[in-house]
Protein backbone atom coordinates (compact mmCIF):
# COMPACT_ATOMS: atom_id res chain seq x y z
CA UNK A 1 0.00 0.00 0.00
CA UNK A 2 2.80 2.63 0.42
CA UNK A 3 5.66 1.35 -2.30
CA UNK A 4 3.09 2.70 -5.03
CA UNK A 5 2.63 6.29 -4.18
CA UNK A 6 5.98 6.57 -2.43
CA UNK A 7 7.62 5.50 -5.99
CA UNK A 8 5.88 8.21 -7.80
CA UNK A 9 6.65 11.16 -4.59
CA UNK A 10 10.27 10.21 -4.96
CA UNK A 11 10.45 10.27 -8.37
CA UNK A 12 8.67 13.90 -8.84
CA UNK A 13 11.08 15.09 -5.75
CA UNK A 14 14.38 13.61 -6.47
CA UNK A 15 14.22 13.17 -10.39
CA UNK A 16 17.64 13.20 -10.25
CA UNK A 17 18.70 10.92 -7.88
CA UNK A 18 15.70 8.44 -7.33
CA UNK A 19 16.60 5.01 -9.29
CA UNK A 20 13.45 2.41 -8.20
CA UNK A 21 12.50 0.45 -5.64
CA UNK A 22 11.16 -3.28 -4.50
CA UNK A 23 10.44 -5.46 -2.19
CA UNK A 24 12.71 -7.79 -0.52
CA UNK A 25 10.76 -10.68 1.03
CA UNK A 26 14.09 -13.08 1.55
CA UNK A 27 15.34 -10.08 3.79
CA UNK A 28 12.11 -9.70 5.56
CA UNK A 29 9.64 -7.96 3.56
CA UNK A 30 11.95 -4.62 3.49
CA UNK A 31 11.40 -1.76 0.70
CA UNK A 32 14.63 -1.10 -0.77
CA UNK A 33 14.61 2.15 -2.23
CA UNK A 34 17.88 2.76 -4.95
CA UNK A 35 19.13 6.04 -5.33
CA UNK A 36 21.98 7.61 -6.93
CA UNK A 37 22.91 10.11 -3.37
CA UNK A 38 21.15 8.00 -0.74
CA UNK A 39 21.39 10.37 2.04
CA UNK A 40 18.92 12.86 0.41
CA UNK A 41 16.44 9.64 0.05
CA UNK A 42 16.99 8.57 3.28
CA UNK A 43 16.49 11.51 4.92
CA UNK A 44 12.90 11.77 3.23
CA UNK A 45 11.64 8.36 4.01
CA UNK A 46 12.74 8.19 7.87
CA UNK A 47 9.88 9.33 9.21
CA UNK A 48 7.73 6.58 7.10
CA UNK A 49 5.46 4.46 9.26
CA UNK A 50 7.28 1.32 10.06
CA UNK A 51 10.48 2.95 8.91
CA UNK A 52 12.76 0.10 10.10
CA UNK A 53 11.24 -1.91 6.84
CA UNK A 54 12.56 0.40 4.65
CA UNK A 55 16.04 0.62 3.64
CA UNK A 56 18.11 2.88 0.95
CA UNK A 57 20.71 1.74 -1.04
CA UNK A 58 23.11 2.81 -3.69
CA UNK A 59 22.85 3.14 -7.74
CA UNK A 60 24.68 4.44 -10.11
CA UNK A 61 22.05 5.58 -12.60
CA UNK A 62 18.70 7.47 -11.68
CA UNK A 63 15.36 6.03 -12.99
CA UNK A 64 14.89 8.85 -15.11
CA UNK A 65 18.28 8.36 -16.78
CA UNK A 66 17.18 4.68 -16.90
CA UNK A 67 13.84 5.67 -18.54
CA UNK A 68 15.24 8.27 -20.90
CA UNK A 69 17.92 5.76 -22.82
CA UNK A 70 15.51 2.99 -22.47
CA UNK A 71 13.29 5.46 -25.02
CA UNK A 72 16.41 6.62 -27.16
CA UNK A 73 17.18 2.63 -27.46
CA UNK A 74 13.72 2.08 -28.53
CA UNK A 75 13.73 5.00 -30.61
CA UNK A 76 16.99 3.47 -32.50
CA UNK A 77 15.60 -0.08 -32.89
CA UNK A 78 12.25 1.18 -33.81
CA UNK A 79 10.23 -0.85 -31.32
CA UNK A 80 8.00 -0.04 -27.77
CA UNK A 81 10.11 1.37 -24.38
CA UNK A 82 8.14 -0.48 -21.64
CA UNK A 83 7.64 -3.47 -23.83
CA UNK A 84 10.86 -4.41 -26.04
CA UNK A 85 13.16 -2.07 -23.75
CA UNK A 86 12.65 -1.89 -20.47
CA UNK A 87 14.19 -1.13 -16.98
CA UNK A 88 15.66 -3.24 -14.65
CA UNK A 89 15.60 -1.40 -11.37
CA UNK A 90 17.51 -4.02 -9.58
CA UNK A 91 20.22 -4.11 -11.81
CA UNK A 92 19.92 -0.69 -12.28
CA UNK A 93 20.17 -1.42 -16.25
CA UNK A 94 18.06 -1.27 -19.73
CA UNK A 95 17.18 -4.81 -21.20
CA UNK A 96 16.67 -4.64 -24.77
CA UNK A 97 14.16 -8.08 -24.99
CA UNK A 98 14.79 -10.05 -28.25
CA UNK A 99 13.30 -12.95 -29.81
CA UNK A 100 10.46 -10.93 -31.36
CA UNK A 101 10.28 -7.64 -32.48
CA UNK A 102 14.15 -7.44 -31.84
CA UNK A 103 15.99 -10.27 -33.45
CA UNK A 104 18.51 -11.97 -31.49
CA UNK A 105 21.05 -11.38 -34.38
CA UNK A 106 19.85 -7.61 -35.18
CA UNK A 107 23.10 -5.87 -36.51
CA UNK A 108 22.09 -2.62 -34.73
CA UNK A 109 21.83 -3.82 -31.58
CA UNK A 110 25.82 -3.51 -30.85
CA UNK A 111 26.08 0.26 -31.82
CA UNK A 112 22.66 0.67 -29.52
CA UNK A 113 24.14 -0.56 -26.82
CA UNK A 114 27.19 0.42 -26.53
CA UNK A 115 25.61 4.56 -26.91
CA UNK A 116 23.19 3.48 -24.33
CA UNK A 117 24.83 6.10 -21.86
CA UNK A 118 23.55 3.35 -19.06
CA UNK A 119 24.40 -0.28 -18.30
CA UNK A 120 22.52 -2.09 -21.30
CA UNK A 121 22.28 -5.56 -22.08
CA UNK A 122 20.68 -7.84 -24.33
CA UNK A 123 17.47 -10.69 -22.78
CA UNK A 124 15.76 -13.07 -24.76
CA UNK A 125 12.25 -12.41 -23.64
CA UNK A 126 11.22 -15.96 -22.89
CA UNK A 127 13.84 -19.14 -22.00
CA UNK A 128 14.05 -21.97 -24.33
CA UNK A 129 12.26 -24.05 -22.25
CA UNK A 130 9.12 -21.17 -21.98
CA UNK A 131 5.96 -22.68 -23.22
CA UNK A 132 2.36 -21.32 -23.58
CA UNK A 133 0.10 -21.97 -21.20
CA UNK A 134 -2.35 -23.20 -23.90
CA UNK A 135 -5.78 -24.43 -24.17
CA UNK A 136 -7.04 -27.71 -23.44
CA UNK A 137 -10.10 -27.43 -20.27
CA UNK A 138 -12.07 -28.28 -17.28
CA UNK A 139 -13.18 -26.74 -13.99
CA UNK A 140 -16.19 -26.83 -11.84
CA UNK A 141 -17.57 -24.06 -10.82
CA UNK A 142 -21.07 -22.05 -10.48
CA UNK A 143 -22.95 -19.00 -11.39
CA UNK A 144 -22.60 -15.84 -10.82
CA UNK A 145 -19.40 -15.29 -13.27
CA UNK A 146 -16.23 -15.51 -11.75
CA UNK A 147 -12.45 -14.64 -12.82
CA UNK A 148 -10.87 -18.27 -12.67
CA UNK A 149 -13.60 -20.59 -13.76
CA UNK A 150 -12.95 -23.09 -16.63
CA UNK A 151 -13.52 -22.43 -20.24
CA UNK A 152 -13.86 -25.10 -22.94
CA UNK A 153 -13.10 -24.05 -27.01
CA UNK A 154 -14.02 -26.64 -29.79
CA UNK A 155 -10.93 -26.29 -32.34
CA UNK A 156 -11.40 -26.43 -35.91
CA UNK A 157 -9.89 -29.76 -35.98
CA UNK A 158 -12.32 -31.70 -33.84
CA UNK A 159 -10.12 -31.23 -30.60
CA UNK A 160 -11.36 -29.50 -27.46
CA UNK A 161 -9.16 -26.81 -25.78
CA UNK A 162 -9.66 -24.32 -22.94
CA UNK A 163 -8.82 -21.77 -20.97
CA UNK A 164 -9.83 -19.81 -17.81
CA UNK A 165 -12.00 -16.96 -17.28
CA UNK A 166 -9.55 -13.63 -16.15
CA UNK A 167 -12.10 -11.06 -15.00
CA UNK A 168 -15.50 -9.02 -15.89
CA UNK A 169 -14.89 -6.41 -18.28
CA UNK A 170 -17.54 -3.13 -18.99
CA UNK A 171 -17.75 -1.24 -21.40
CA UNK A 172 -19.08 2.40 -21.76
CA UNK A 173 -22.11 1.25 -23.65
CA UNK A 174 -23.04 -0.88 -20.11
CA UNK A 175 -22.32 -4.42 -22.19
CA UNK A 176 -20.68 -6.78 -19.89
CA UNK A 177 -18.24 -9.41 -21.34
CA UNK A 178 -15.16 -12.18 -20.29
CA UNK A 179 -11.74 -11.13 -20.48
CA UNK A 180 -9.14 -13.84 -21.19
CA UNK A 181 -5.91 -14.95 -22.51
CA UNK A 182 -5.79 -14.05 -26.64
CA UNK A 183 -4.29 -17.48 -27.82
CA UNK A 184 -7.53 -19.59 -26.46
CA UNK A 185 -9.16 -18.31 -29.53
CA UNK A 186 -6.69 -16.89 -32.19
CA UNK A 187 -4.41 -19.30 -33.96
CA UNK A 188 -3.62 -21.81 -36.75
CA UNK A 189 -5.92 -23.98 -34.91
CA UNK A 190 -9.06 -21.81 -34.37
CA UNK A 191 -9.79 -20.24 -37.94
CA UNK A 192 -13.83 -20.33 -37.63
CA UNK A 193 -15.55 -18.27 -34.83
CA UNK A 194 -14.83 -19.58 -31.43
CA UNK A 195 -17.47 -20.16 -29.07
CA UNK A 196 -16.48 -20.89 -25.18
CA UNK A 197 -18.37 -23.36 -22.81
CA UNK A 198 -18.26 -24.55 -19.69
CA UNK A 199 -18.09 -28.20 -19.03
CA UNK A 200 -18.21 -28.86 -22.75
CA UNK A 201 -18.81 -32.62 -22.06
CA UNK A 202 -21.45 -31.94 -19.79
CA UNK A 203 -23.64 -29.80 -18.88
CA UNK A 204 -22.72 -28.13 -21.87
CA UNK A 205 -23.19 -24.32 -20.74
CA UNK A 206 -22.73 -21.32 -23.03
CA UNK A 207 -20.35 -18.66 -22.04
CA UNK A 208 -18.67 -16.58 -24.67
CA UNK A 209 -18.12 -16.01 -28.14
CA UNK A 210 -15.22 -14.62 -30.02
CA UNK A 211 -16.05 -11.04 -31.87
CA UNK A 212 -15.48 -10.49 -34.99
CA UNK A 213 -17.19 -6.95 -35.32
CA UNK A 214 -14.91 -5.02 -34.13
CA UNK A 215 -12.40 -7.94 -33.39
CA UNK A 216 -11.47 -8.22 -29.74
CA UNK A 217 -8.80 -10.44 -29.14
CA UNK A 218 -5.21 -10.69 -30.44
CA UNK A 219 -2.18 -13.19 -29.69
CA UNK A 220 0.69 -11.30 -29.63
CA UNK A 221 2.40 -10.88 -26.04
CA UNK A 222 1.56 -8.89 -23.90
CA UNK A 223 -1.10 -8.02 -25.89
CA UNK A 224 -2.51 -11.62 -25.32
CA UNK A 225 -6.20 -11.24 -24.95
CA UNK A 226 -9.37 -11.74 -25.92
CA UNK A 227 -12.80 -9.97 -24.68
CA UNK A 228 -15.35 -12.51 -25.00
CA UNK A 229 -18.94 -11.05 -25.60
CA UNK A 230 -22.02 -13.44 -24.13
CA UNK A 231 -23.17 -16.09 -26.03
CA UNK A 232 -26.78 -15.79 -26.86
CA UNK A 233 -28.69 -16.19 -24.06
CA UNK A 234 -25.64 -16.57 -21.82
CA UNK A 235 -25.46 -13.58 -19.66
CA UNK A 236 -28.59 -14.11 -18.09
CA UNK A 237 -27.62 -17.65 -16.63
CA UNK A 238 -24.15 -15.93 -15.04
CA UNK A 239 -25.60 -13.15 -14.16
CA UNK A 240 -25.49 -11.68 -10.07
CA UNK A 241 -28.30 -11.18 -8.20
CA UNK A 242 -29.47 -7.62 -7.83
CA UNK A 243 -29.02 -6.42 -4.37
CA UNK A 244 -29.11 -3.27 -4.69
CA UNK A 245 -26.80 -0.82 -5.97
CA UNK A 246 -22.98 -1.20 -4.87
CA UNK A 247 -23.98 -4.59 -3.30
CA UNK A 248 -23.07 -6.81 -6.76
CA UNK A 249 -18.89 -6.90 -6.57
CA UNK A 250 -17.78 -8.46 -9.37
CA UNK A 251 -15.48 -11.35 -8.10
CA UNK A 252 -13.00 -13.61 -8.58
CA UNK A 253 -12.84 -17.24 -7.35
CA UNK A 254 -10.10 -17.82 -4.36
CA UNK A 255 -10.64 -22.05 -4.26
CA UNK A 256 -8.54 -23.22 -1.98
CA UNK A 257 -5.46 -26.04 -2.63
CA UNK A 258 -3.99 -28.42 -0.70
CA UNK A 259 -0.17 -26.41 -1.59
CA UNK A 260 -1.66 -23.22 -0.75
CA UNK A 261 -0.99 -22.38 2.83
CA UNK A 262 -2.60 -19.36 3.09
CA UNK A 263 -5.93 -21.38 2.92
CA UNK A 264 -5.30 -22.74 6.54
CA UNK A 265 -6.99 -19.58 8.12
CA UNK A 266 -10.00 -18.34 5.57
CA UNK A 267 -10.42 -21.24 3.22
CA UNK A 268 -12.32 -20.65 -0.05
CA UNK A 269 -14.09 -17.68 -0.81
CA UNK A 270 -14.67 -15.07 -3.58
CA UNK A 271 -12.42 -12.02 -3.54
CA UNK A 272 -14.23 -9.04 -4.86
CA UNK A 273 -12.23 -6.87 -7.47
CA UNK A 274 -12.24 -3.03 -6.93
CA UNK A 275 -10.08 -2.09 -10.10
CA UNK A 276 -6.99 -2.42 -12.12
CA UNK A 277 -3.07 -1.27 -10.87
CA UNK A 278 -1.05 -0.06 -13.64
CA UNK A 279 1.25 -2.26 -15.08
CA UNK A 280 3.91 0.73 -14.06
CA UNK A 281 3.42 0.73 -10.47
CA UNK A 282 3.51 -3.04 -10.09
CA UNK A 283 7.01 -3.58 -8.39
CA UNK A 284 9.55 -6.60 -7.26
CA UNK A 285 8.73 -8.18 -4.27
CA UNK A 286 4.97 -7.36 -4.54
CA UNK A 287 2.70 -10.91 -2.93
CA UNK A 288 -0.15 -11.49 -5.57
CA UNK A 289 -2.20 -14.45 -6.21
CA UNK A 290 -3.28 -16.70 -9.44
CA UNK A 291 -6.58 -18.60 -9.60
CA UNK A 292 -6.72 -21.57 -12.22
CA UNK A 293 -8.30 -24.32 -13.81
CA UNK A 294 -6.31 -26.64 -15.17
CA UNK A 295 -6.97 -30.36 -14.68
CA UNK A 296 -6.46 -33.80 -15.95
CA UNK A 297 -9.52 -35.94 -15.15
CA UNK A 298 -9.18 -38.91 -13.94
CA UNK A 299 -10.33 -42.58 -14.90
CA UNK A 300 -14.12 -41.75 -16.18
CA UNK A 301 -14.50 -38.23 -15.17
CA UNK A 302 -16.28 -36.58 -18.05
CA UNK A 303 -14.05 -33.48 -18.08
CA UNK A 304 -11.99 -32.12 -21.00
CA UNK A 305 -8.14 -32.66 -20.23
CA UNK A 306 -6.63 -30.06 -20.25
CA UNK A 307 -3.18 -31.48 -20.35
CA UNK A 308 -1.81 -30.33 -16.86
CA UNK A 309 -1.08 -33.47 -15.92
CA UNK A 310 -2.32 -36.25 -12.88
CA UNK A 311 -2.27 -34.83 -9.71
CA UNK A 312 -2.53 -31.42 -10.62
CA UNK A 313 -5.70 -29.64 -8.77
CA UNK A 314 -7.34 -26.39 -9.73
CA UNK A 315 -7.36 -23.59 -7.71
CA UNK A 316 -5.39 -20.59 -6.20
CA UNK A 317 -1.69 -19.95 -5.58
CA UNK A 318 0.31 -17.17 -4.17
CA UNK A 319 3.22 -15.93 -4.86
CA UNK A 320 5.90 -13.17 -5.75
CA UNK A 321 6.77 -10.82 -8.40
CA UNK A 322 9.79 -11.36 -9.62
CA UNK A 323 9.84 -8.23 -12.37
CA UNK A 324 8.48 -7.28 -15.58
CA UNK A 325 11.38 -8.24 -17.48
CA UNK A 326 9.76 -10.30 -20.07
CA UNK A 327 7.98 -7.20 -20.59
CA UNK A 328 4.46 -8.87 -18.75
CA UNK A 329 4.18 -9.14 -15.06
CA UNK A 330 6.66 -11.95 -14.08
CA UNK A 331 5.67 -14.39 -11.01
CA UNK A 332 7.14 -17.07 -8.92
CA UNK A 333 3.84 -19.36 -9.04
CA UNK A 334 2.70 -22.48 -10.20
CA UNK A 335 0.23 -23.05 -12.91
CA UNK A 336 -0.09 -25.64 -15.96
CA UNK A 337 -1.92 -25.62 -19.33
CA UNK A 338 -5.42 -25.06 -19.20
CA UNK A 339 -4.66 -22.15 -16.58
CA UNK A 340 -4.32 -19.43 -19.58
CA UNK A 341 -6.36 -16.47 -19.34
CA UNK A 342 -6.71 -16.96 -15.16
CA UNK A 343 -6.61 -13.84 -13.09
CA UNK A 344 -3.21 -12.30 -11.07
CA UNK A 345 -4.63 -10.21 -8.29
CA UNK A 346 -3.60 -8.81 -5.24
CA UNK A 347 -5.85 -10.39 -2.28
CA UNK A 348 -5.17 -7.71 0.30
CA UNK A 349 -7.37 -5.26 -2.04
CA UNK A 350 -8.80 -6.80 -4.90
CA UNK A 351 -6.99 -5.09 -8.00
CA UNK A 352 -6.48 -6.69 -11.18
CA UNK A 353 -2.97 -6.84 -12.21
CA UNK A 354 -3.23 -9.15 -15.15
CA UNK A 355 -4.14 -12.61 -17.03
CA UNK A 356 -2.04 -16.13 -17.40
CA UNK A 357 -0.07 -15.97 -20.47
CA UNK A 358 2.68 -18.32 -20.74
CA UNK A 359 5.43 -19.84 -18.54
CA UNK A 360 7.65 -21.99 -17.50
CA UNK A 361 7.13 -26.26 -18.62
CA UNK A 362 5.45 -28.78 -15.97
CA UNK A 363 2.57 -30.91 -15.31
CA UNK A 364 1.49 -32.68 -12.57
CA UNK A 365 1.95 -31.54 -8.61
CA UNK A 366 3.18 -28.36 -7.91
CA UNK A 367 6.73 -29.35 -6.71
CA UNK A 368 9.22 -26.94 -8.19
CA UNK A 369 9.17 -23.90 -5.60
CA UNK A 370 11.33 -21.78 -8.33
CA UNK A 371 8.74 -22.04 -11.18
CA UNK A 372 8.04 -18.64 -13.20
CA UNK A 373 5.36 -17.89 -15.13
CA UNK A 374 4.38 -14.59 -16.96
CA UNK A 375 1.10 -12.73 -16.70
CA UNK A 376 -0.24 -9.75 -19.41
CA UNK A 377 -0.72 -6.83 -17.89
CA UNK A 378 -4.32 -5.90 -17.73
CA UNK A 379 -3.99 -2.20 -17.89
CA UNK A 380 -2.03 -2.80 -21.16
CA UNK A 381 -4.34 -4.60 -22.43
CA UNK A 382 -7.14 -2.41 -21.86
CA UNK A 383 -4.84 0.85 -22.95
CA UNK A 384 -4.48 -1.19 -26.71
CA UNK A 385 -7.87 -2.84 -27.08
CA UNK A 386 -9.42 1.07 -26.04
CA UNK A 387 -7.47 1.99 -28.41
CA UNK A 388 -8.01 -0.27 -31.10
CA UNK A 389 -11.97 0.09 -30.70
CA UNK A 390 -12.72 3.24 -29.21
CA UNK A 391 -15.07 1.05 -26.77
CA UNK A 392 -13.93 2.27 -23.30
CA UNK A 393 -13.66 -0.50 -21.69
CA UNK A 394 -12.84 -1.47 -18.29
CA UNK A 395 -12.34 -3.67 -15.41
CA UNK A 396 -15.84 -4.10 -13.98
CA UNK A 397 -15.89 -3.72 -10.70
CA UNK A 398 -19.58 -4.37 -10.53
CA UNK A 399 -20.81 -8.41 -11.63
CA UNK A 400 -22.55 -8.18 -14.73
CA UNK A 401 -26.19 -8.37 -13.93
CA UNK A 402 -29.98 -8.84 -15.75
CA UNK A 403 -31.08 -7.46 -18.61
CA UNK A 404 -28.62 -5.71 -20.52
CA UNK A 405 -28.80 -2.40 -22.83
CA UNK A 406 -30.87 -3.26 -25.71
CA UNK A 407 -29.69 -3.15 -29.37
CA UNK A 408 -25.96 -4.33 -28.61
CA UNK A 409 -24.89 -7.21 -30.21
CA UNK A 410 -23.82 -11.11 -29.12
CA UNK A 411 -20.47 -9.91 -31.45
Amino acid sequence: ELSAPLADTLAARFPDAYAGMWLDQAGGGVLTIAATDPARVTGAVAGLPDARHVTVVPARHSRRDLDAAATRLAGTLGVTAGRDVVVDERANEVLVLTGDAVPADDARLAGALDTAGVPARTRARFDEGTVPKACDPRYCAQAPMRGGIRLDVPRDDGTVGGCTTGFNVRAKSGRYYVLTAGHCVVGGRHQRVDDTWHQFLGPKVPVGIESTNPVLAENAFPNDYAVLPYAKGASTRWAYPRRGVGSTPSLVNYWCVADNPACAGRGSRDVPITGVTPYATVQAGWVVCATGSAYTPKAGEQYVDSGAGAGYLPGTRCGEVTGKASGGIDVRVCARPGDSGGPLFTESDGRALGILSNGDPGEGPCTNPDEKNTYASVSVILDRVNDRTGLGFQIATQGPLLAPPTGSSNR
